[in-house]
């Protein structure tokens, strides 16, 4: 009798730690809200100027646009973007990323991304986008996210969710912010491989499922996403007017010269800046009506040097007068090839001062860079070929190639200047 009893308690332990971890696998897998059936992108000045009538036509529908980082930057193609989205009857949601030390500049923080999106018409639910912490505690960073998040929606009368990548979302967001905040997930693996992962959240809104994208009307990459129907705001209307808390956006401007052929919307892209933006600081009445020689003032925003963007690791540098990028990648142990195909640089040999360039990325081990103290340039003269000159300085014309992003061995040109 004893036995049965045995075998009888047995089996009940062993049916009921079954079920116990059939149960730990349902609460700890992550899994979409409901069916990810919005195609969507997110964008902000490192996407230059945006065609967006392209990207409509190339089965987007959700534009995530990023509004401003910190305490008084604005992104420079927010108000391009905004209008542009718009006009194209795309969905569209704002983030700002965050950047507090303390929940006092959180609050800050909060009110300033209030009083840029002031007036604008969101469809989507605000983001809050913490990724850098800057050696902020655990709790200490939940608390400036939570003052963060309840201050915008107070302020916007909004709902506002947070983007975070899995690691975040395991141990650095707290249980009571997956509570009360819903989830935009950054994850690239495979929506497939998050089965049976855990997280503080069960469910997510969004997710953001690869940073190299191509989409038509955009130039360079752009990160992708997928939404569900819980993006959508429960009723759209504007912003209530909200005052910076600051009164100042951190801006700088450089000079420039006009060349012929220049556009100001040319030019503006160039810069990261908005051709209304250059023509207000320089009292252009008609924006298609400058000229060769002409010298305006360009905005520039002096802090995005050392951001962290959409992705962790990234160096942003602003090119000064006599720069090349040859200088340039021996300074941060790059090659050129790789600056070029970060940048998406039509002609290695142009740059422009005050133009930002990214340098490296999250995946900078995968480069091959030049060693420091190992190179020399040389100025292409009337009459050298590539295999001359790789004959010359004791290298393979692979190399030349290589280290200097040349499309095709057989062109180069007098004055090209080249890593040997």
């Amino acid at each position: 009798m004893c036995k049965k009893v045995y075998k009888f308690v047995l089996c009940f332990l062993s049916i009921f730690t079954f079920m116990f971890w059939i149960n730990m696998d349902s609460v700890f897998a992550i899994t979409p809200v409901s069916n990810l059936e919005y195609q969507g992108i997110d964008v902000s000045h490192w996407q230059g100027y945006i065609d967006y009538s392209e990207v409509r036509r190339s089965g987007i529908e959700v534009v995530y646009i990023k509004a401003s980082q910190g305490t008084n930057i604005k992104d420079a193609y927010f108000e391009i973007n905004y209008e542009n989205t718009k006009a194209n009857g795309l969905k569209v949601g704002f983030y700002h990323f965050l950047t507090a030390t303390n929940t006092e500049e959180a609050e800050q923080e909060a009110r300033f991304f209030a009083s840029v999106i002031s007036g604008k018409t969101p469809d989507c639910k605000l983001v809050m986008d913490y990724e850098t912490f800057g050696g902020v505690g655990v709790q200490e960073s939940n608390e400036i996210a939570q003052v963060f998040l309840e201050t915008t929606r107070r302020l916007t009368n909004k709902d506002i969710i947070i983007y975070s990548d899995l690691s975040n979302s395991q141990s650095r967001f707290s249980s009571e912010l997956a509570e009360n905040y819903e989830l935009w997930l950054a994850y690239y693996s495979g929506e497939q491989r998050l089965q049976g992962i855990g997280t503080r959240w069960n469910n997510y809104i969004g997710l953001q499922y690869s940073d190299r994208g191509r989409i038509n009307g955009i130039s360079g990459a752009v990160d992708l996403d997928r939404f569900s129907k819980e993006i959508f705001l429960d009723e759209t209307s504007e912003v209530p007017v909200i005052e910076n808390p600051t009164g100042t956006i951190n801006t700088e401007t450089i000079t420039y010269t006009v060349q012929r052929g220049d556009t100001l919307w040319a030019i503006a892209r160039r810069y990261g800046t908005t051709s209304g933006e250059i023509a207000e600081i320089n009292n252009i009445s008609n924006p298609n009506l400058i000229y060769p020689g002409q010298e305006l003032r360009i905005p520039t925003n002096s802090t995005i040097e050392g951001e962290e963007t959409r992705g962790t690791g990234d160096i942003i540098y602003t090119v000064q007068r006599g720069d090349s990028l040859s200088k340039i990648a021996r300074e941060y142990n790059v090659t050129v090839a790789h600056i070029v195909e970060l940048n998406d640089i039509t002609n290695p040999n142009l740059i422009y001062p005050g133009e930002k360039l990214r340098i490296t990325e999250s995946d900078v081990t995968n480069l091959s860079p030049i060693p420091k103290n190992n190179y020399s340039t040389y100025t292409v003269r009337r009459g050298d070929t590539l295999s001359g000159i790789a004959r010359r300085f004791g290298v393979s014309v692979n190399y030349l190639v290589t280290a200097n992003n040349i499309q095709n061995p057989n062109l180069i040109f007098p004055g090209q200047i080249l890593i040997v």
